[in-house]
């Protein structure tokens, strides 16, 4: 039987662990709270981001890293990302030598604007055939529901796509393989920082036309920014590009939305972060992201007017003023 270590016991690790375990995988869910992991043994529920829904009996939690990490096929990392580079470095020692490193997180490293592979590549010292990436519109409450879903499965070698795609196959999660991992990360950290501009669309009040509107410029910067760094611009048309984008973007479950909502109703950043109870990835990433685009000519003017209005005190209003008097061009 396939073994998986799911590594964060937060909202998408736990969702992500009871879609391996629906699909035949053992796993085990490591928490960093033991009071939590205690509580998932016992009540069969996370009540602390999933109140309400029982998790399968299969599935079990532990507090210890090392000994959830054990034998296992898969070690999946679903953590905040910028949080990535001191856990790793403490579990490294006790990776299995052929385990593969699936990264569930969406974000950019700050200070070196590496994507999330690259930092586990670095850390953990090893080849990117043994680094896979799980990206698509994946709100974790719905999945939770088992509500259908699909996502991308993203490795360089594509045996090890396959066999992780089968490890985490459901009648109700549909995972595809591809093996642009650049498209894939950078399709999964970018929308983060788009939903956080449509939200502050929608705090505004502005309706549906600048929304849309919104989401496919952002579609475009996502592409340009992707090609630019090497991805496939594909992608960008299928579930880790338009498919996130959308659902990000649009659902009172995205984290970035509602972080973009609080900002357009008149919260400071310093008020809506203190609102928000989950890690809202598009408020740290969306300066490396523009930093990597400065670094290789890639014009991102939703991205710059989210850092402006996130970082450096610009008004949401006039945050949207600053995209509409652009100078004119073709599409």
């Amino acid at each position: 039987m396939t073994k998986a270590a799911v590594m964060g016991a937060g909202s998408w690790g736990t969702a992500f662990a009871m879609v391996m375990a629906d699909a035949g995988t053992d796993v085990v869910l490591w928490a960093k709270d033991p009071d939590l992991a205690e509580q998932i043994n016992r009540t069969h529920r996370n009540s602390a981001y999933h109140p309400g829904i029982e998790l399968p009996p299969t599935l079990w939690a532990t507090a210890d890293a090392p000994a959830a990490m054990t034998g296992v096929d898969f070690v999946v990392i679903a953590i905040p990302s910028q949080v990535l580079r001191p856990n790793l470095g403490a579990w490294t020692p006790h990776l299995p030598s052929a385990a593969v490193l699936v990264s569930l997180m969406k974000g950019i490293e700050l200070g070196t604007t590496r994507r999330m592979s690259e930092v586990v590549r670095e850390v953990a010292s090893v080849n990117a055939e043994r680094v896979a990436i799980v990206s698509g519109p994946n709100l974790a409450r719905e999945i939770m529901q088992r509500q259908p879903a699909a996502t991308v499965v993203a490795c360089t070698d594509e045996t090890n796509a396959k066999r992780l795609q089968q490890a985490c196959l459901t009648p109700y999660f549909r995972p595809y393989t591809n093996t642009d991992v650049v498209g894939t990360e950078l399709g999964g950290a970018v929308k983060n920082v788009i939903a956080l501009a449509n939200g502050v669309a929608a705090g505004l009040g502005f309706g549906e036309n600048a929304q849309a509107s919104l989401i496919t410029r952002g579609l475009a910067e996502m592409t340009r920014f992707g090609v630019a760094l090497g991805a496939d611009p594909l992608t960008f048309a299928g579930l880790a590009g338009v498919g996130d984008l959308v659902a990000t973007c649009t659902s009172p479950l995205s984290r970035n939305r509602t972080f973009g909502v609080n900002l357009g109703r008149g919260m400071t950043p310093a008020e809506a972060t203190q609102a928000m109870k989950q890690t809202c990835e598009g408020v740290k990433s969306c300066r490396p992201i523009l930093e990597l685009a400065v670094e290789h000519g890639v014009d991102m003017p939703i991205t710059e007017a989210v850092v402006q209005a996130v970082h450096e005190g610009l008004a949401p209003r006039e945050m949207a003023r600053m995209l509409m008097t652009r100078d004119a061009k073709s599409e």
